[in-house]
């Protein structure tokens, strides 16, 4: 496998004909606590609901990514290929085989957002990694990887195209305007909150102004930061649980609305490693925000530009925004 980078999109794609193999079908669980299948297990948070762990993050049974080596990048003409050097975790959400993050307790979805917080810094410590992406594809169509609950953790090389976008983006408007776009967005949607979804102490939900699919939602942080990890480890206690509340209930609403989703988290790269930025790395602290982006899999749409990047959506973020503000939250 290797890592090949597209030079008019910049996006990097991990190829090859060695792919890892397809984890064998087991009757038991790998990742319940009385699973017979040991994973290599590199943290674990203490108990709050019962079971010998309330989260914890193991290697990949299949990674794409590993730790071992250099990236030792290369060219071949015009085109750059390296080695897929990075990390690819699992993140057990709970112990329990049917607690989600949308039926879990505020105080182990707490912990989890935690543990997830504790391997970003811990990977950014590694001067080889640009960039943690955090994300929990949920339901078939979501191409949903096992049956625990489960989000994945993958450390790379490199910083994905779409986060590039939003970091150029960002640096453009903080030249205009010397703001953070993310900031004004947050406050014009809470002024105007028609695509405004819920509030819950420091963090807001919403549906974006230009969705790319029906009921797409965001939940960012009302206090600006770039990194998602930074103010989350010293704000354990109602802080947090104000996150992790407005999470559980944000799922729950997507989940009225489409059986599956994808979860991403958006974060700063890493500041040690700021060489595919393009703009002023120096104010990259000011310009971005960090946030989570959920787009569900909503199958009764009409037609898909998706593949050629131009995006159709037949529900309008107001109308989503509206009927998700009325799905059950709990």
């Amino acid at each position: 496998m290797e890592l090949r980078k597209d030079p008019i999109t910049f996006s990097w794609v991990i190829t090859g004909d060695d792919a890892p193999s397809a984890p064998r079908e087991e009757s038991f669980c790998r990742y319940c606590p009385d699973s017979p299948q040991t994973s290599q297990v590199l943290s674990s948070m203490p108990p709050v609901d019962g079971g010998p762990w309330s989260a914890r993050a193991v290697v990949h049974p299949s990674p794409l990514y590993r730790v071992e080596g250099e990236a030792q990048r290369k060219g071949d003409g015009i085109y750059d290929k390296m080695r897929p050097v990075g990390a690819h975790e699992v993140l057990v959400e709970s112990p329990h085989h049917d607690r989600h993050l949308w039926n879990a307790k505020d105080i182990a979805i707490e912990q989890f957002l935690l543990l997830t917080a504790q391997r970003a810094v811990d990977l950014r410590g590694d001067q080889r990694i640009q960039y943690v992406s955090v994300f929990k594809d949920y339901g078939a169509a979501a191409g949903q990887e096992f049956a625990h609950p489960t989000s994945q953790l993958v450390a790379t090389t490199y910083v994905p195209r779409r986060v590039l976008y939003e970091l150029r983006a960002a640096h453009e408007y903080f030249l205009r305007k010397d703001r953070c776009v993310f900031c004004d967005i947050i406050a014009q949607e809470e002024r105007q909150a028609v695509r405004l979804i819920e509030v819950r102490g420091d963090y807001v939900a919403l549906c974006p102004f230009a969705p790319r699919v029906p009921f797409e939602t965001w939940i960012l942080s009302r206090l600006h930061d770039a990194r998602f990890e930074r103010p989350i480890v010293p704000r354990a206690g109602a802080g947090l649980r104000d996150l992790a509340v407005l999470l559980r209930r944000t799922l729950n609403r997507i989940r009225a609305v489409s059986d599956g989703f994808h979860l991403v988290v958006h974060t700063a790269p890493n500041a040690l490693r700021l060489s595919e930025r393009r703009g002023n790395s120096e104010t990259i602290d000011e310009e971005y925000h960090w946030h989570i982006e959920v787009v569900p899999i909503v199958t009764s749409k009409v037609r898909s530009y998706t593949v050629k990047e131009v995006y159709y959506t037949p529900i309008s973020p107001e109308t989503a925004a509206a009927r998700l503000r009325s799905a059950a939250p709990e």
